[in-house]
């Protein structure tokens, strides 16, 4: 039996970095909000004639081959191996491919993570219910990167869609958001910049700097808390002027939170956007390189896309994604 999985990843539209616990309990109310899109990470598992674990990555051309012991302590591919390890499988050959670039901030390592938890459930015969595998996915993810991990990027690849993620004491609650995904696909270009950049380290010094009482970061997050908020309600009713007020507002309060969110080169490619009809931009993610999206009238796309590509970034082509994890077995 080969089992196929596919997630997709994501892009943020407001509210993010809050939504690492405990940050959240902090700030009543707040809520991320994102989109699911087409780049997507894949996962395949077929049977071995023996015991061990062979692990392939195909985007970053690294492979194993272990023993099930052999798993937790593995340091080349470690979100393959101890995911494997969590499951039980052995006896498997695990093969990977991601279709966004390294370091983009599009959430590929939460889709890879949720892809290969899908296969390796489906696999095993594991019985966990939706939000279980999303709690093993996170609980593993930190281990692998050694600091706490956000709950939203997860959920996008899950269920796909465009959704609100409201933050409580306890389980937090995701809610699909009624917005035409072809209309927000219409106004969004993104692209990748050229510079990868490490979310983990960004987003857990910002953690420490919060939870010591820095007053500022403090209210950065209220900030973003409200303009997530509105943004929510602008989207809801189709006002998109509104939703791009949101996040020129968001972008700002972003960058204030560290001064490694933006570089040079990124505000070189917003600066042109701009002049190309752009009404507001920001990176994906913690920010610092990666992927940044730019938000336009349907009628202005091709020209920011033409003033991006010609400052030095690379274009990708996606759609916004309806459908979340995919298991089947072939």
């Amino acid at each position: 039996m080969r089992i196929s999985a596919s997630a997709p990843t994501r892009i943020d539209l407001a509210g993010g970095t809050i939504d690492i616990w405990p940050l959240y309990l902090f700030h009543p109310g707040a809520q991320t909000l994102n989109a699911a899109i087409s780049l997507r990470a894949r996962a395949w598992i077929e049977p071995r004639p023996d015991e061990r674990v062979e692990l392939v990555s195909e985007d970053t051309d690294k492979q194993e081959n272990l023993s099930f012991d052999q798993l937790p302590a593995d340091t080349t591919l470690p979100l393959l191996a101890k995911l494997a390890h969590r499951f039980g499988a052995h006896g498997i050959r695990l093969t990977t491919r991601g279709e966004s670039p390294a370091g983009a901030g599009i959430a590929g390592s939460s889709a890879m993570n949720v892809a290969i938890c899908g296969a390796l459930a489906k696999y095993t015969g594991a019985t966990h219910d939706s939000e279980s595998l999303l709690d093993i996915a996170k609980d593993v993810e930190a281990q692998v990167i050694k600091v706490p991990t956000g709950l939203q990027d997860y959920r996008p690849a899950m269920y796909g869609g465009i959704a609100a993620l409201e933050l409580h004491a306890g389980q937090p609650k995701r809610v699909a958001l009624d917005v035409d995904p072809r209309e927000l696909e219409r106004r969004v270009v993104l692209c990748y910049t050229g510079e990868p950049r490490n979310s983990g380290t960004n987003n857990w010094e910002i953690t420490k700097r919060h939870i010591d009482g820095d007053s500022h970061i403090f209210d950065c997050f209220e900030r973003i808390r409200d303009t997530a908020v509105k943004m929510r309600d602008a989207l809801t009713r189709g006002d998109w002027d509104g939703t791009a007020e949101c996040l020129v507002t968001e972008w700002d309060n972003r960058k204030r939170l560290a001064p490694g969110v933006t570089t040079a080169a990124i505000d070189q490619l917003i600066g042109r956007a701009s002049a190309a009809g752009a009404k507001a931009a920001k990176v994906c993610g913690a920010g610092g390189g990666g992927c940044m999206f730019c938000l336009t009238d349907p009628s202005n796309a091709a020209a920011v896309r033409e003033a991006l590509a010609d400052g030095g970034a690379t274009l990708l082509d996606f759609r916004i994604e309806t459908t979340g994890l995919d298991v089947a077995a072939e």
